[in-house]
């Protein structure tokens, strides 16, 4: 295993240690309790996830390319959604219903964070008495429409476990993960997230990456990321 696993294991505790403290109340840092559960449910997400970090494995495990998702008014993007529909509802800290991808230099997809996804039980967007939460009170955003076609209202908790986020661990947008810039004859936003914009990867539509169209997102304007079953990335 590469060795920068435990360097983002120690940096993703001191980061956990900072958000979960300044979650507790106004008192120093130092002197506020934190479960150690939820120490433990953040490695565990991250040491679940790593195999991710090759495209080809999330793909395999059920995973389904959509847009990559930017916030217009310039807090930062969530990078491309990639939606596993069997673990919708899951609150298992080793099984992330969403895996969050972005475009590295090389031209191949890098694995910046994960995210839960947990339908709104009555699909009433003005209540939020079911509202879940994860690792140590942490609540999930929501209810908020469906990101795609056909997904149900629904509650989401995006962790930032393999792309540091200035705006905090569990923070929805990071402003260090940027997607491509949408088409100038384009100006559709995606009404599923408030306030974002899509835009995506475009290629051969291929069944092993995707048994959706390539306009996943709901009022999208970008392509959803398609290639061929042996590379993940079109331009590998």
């Amino acid at each position: 295993m590469p060795q920068r696993p435990l360097r983002t294991v120690i940096t993703l505790v001191t980061a956990a240690t900072a958000s979960l403290a300044l979650s507790a109340g106004p008192a120093p840092a130092a002197d506020r309790p934190v479960d150690p559960k939820a120490f433990r449910d953040l490695v565990k997400a991250y040491v679940a996830s790593v195999k991710y970090l090759d495209e080809k494995v999330a793909l395999a495990d059920g995973y389904v390319p959509h847009q990559c998702s930017s916030d217009p008014a310039g807090h930062g993007s969530m990078g491309y959604h990639y939606f596993n529909e069997s673990r919708y509802g899951s609150l298992d800290p080793a099984k992330p219903a969403a895996l969050l991808f972005e475009d590295g230099k090389d031209g191949r997809r890098r694995l910046a964070g994960v995210e839960w996804i947990v339908l709104d039980s009555d699909q009433n967007m003005k209540t939020s008495k079911d509202r879940p939460s994860m690792f140590g009170g942490q609540k999930f955003d929501g209810p908020m429409p469906g990101h795609y076609p056909g997904m149900p209202i629904h509650y989401d908790l995006h962790v930032w476990l393999w792309k540091q986020n200035p705006s905090g661990l569990f923070d929805r947008w990071n402003p260090r993960v940027k997607c491509p810039a949408a088409p100038a004859h384009t100006g559709k936003t995606d009404t599923a997230h408030t306030g974002m914009t899509d835009s995506g990867h475009t290629g051969k539509a291929d069944s092993a990456h995707s048994g959706r169209t390539p306009t996943a997102h709901h009022g999208s304007s970008g392509m959803a990321h398609t290639g061929s079953a042996g590379a993940a990335h079109a331009t590998r």
